[in-house]
């Protein structure tokens, strides 16, 4: 700007020194032609310095331009910064999701195996119990009248015989399974028996298989005298 304004003021002192001589010199002859120098010269500077503000304006324009881009640029780069933080911030989300996931798979899956153990286990135990009253079955047969029967779901049927003096082949029966818990459990006795329970806790109690059925049989005997 200082340039433009150095130069200005250097076309105007050429336009008053042309001026001063032309005055000095021709003064009387060429006042017409002095009018028509100063008027071409005044629009040659109003033309020139007018195509000067017109290029400043176009550069003005041209940076304002610019600027807009910028800021557009700036907008739409800050916009892609924040889609991108929302990203990681799914993909963070996402992963620890999976983690949780896969812990609670693990956690079930130790779980299973807990309970596959556990069942295990009381097969196993149930699996020995009814061996164990297998093997004593001849014996009882033998010396009490007792017919052992293994019905479904694993139960155990038991019938006496040679109870009831009047009748001897008359049955009395009881049967016996092993519940989720591996205790034994009677599950149907005929006929009924008011001591049942009585001699069912007993039998978790001591886990003597015998004096259960012995006591069965004793009470059998005692119900058929009423």
């Amino acid at each position: 700007a200082e340039d433009e304004v150095a130069l200005f003021e250097k076309d105007m002192k050429e336009f008053w020194i042309q001026l001063k001589i032309s005055y000095g010199t021709e003064q009387n002859n060429q006042t017409s032609a002095l009018r028509d120098l100063c008027k071409e010269t005044i629009e040659a500077l109003s033309e020139k310095w007018s195509k000067k503000l017109k290029e400043e304006d176009l550069m003005i324009d041209k940076i304002q331009e610019y600027n807009n881009e910028i800021l557009q640029q700036s907008k739409y780069v800050a916009e892609k910064e924040e889609q991108l933080t929302e990203i990681k911030s799914k993909l963070n989300q996402e992963e620890e999701q999976q983690q949780n996931l896969t812990d609670i798979i693990q956690e079930l899956k130790e779980e299973l195996m807990k309970k596959m153990e556990i069942k295990s286990s009381k097969s196993k135990a149930a699996k020995e119990k009814v061996e164990q009253v297998s093997k004593i079955t001849t014996l009882f047969k033998e010396h009490l009248g007792l017919e052992m029967r293994r019905i479904h779901d694993e139960q155990l049927q038991f019938i006496f015989r040679h109870i009831d003096h009047k009748d001897p082949d008359k049955p009395y029966m009881c049967t016996l399974s092993i519940n989720e818990r591996g205790d034994y459990e009677v599950t149907s006795c005929t006929p009924p028996l008011d001591c049942i329970a009585e001699l069912q806790l007993k039998l978790r109690e001591t886990n003597n298989f015998s004096a259960f059925v012995a006591n069965i049989r004793k009470a059998f005997t005692a119900l058929s005298y009423k």
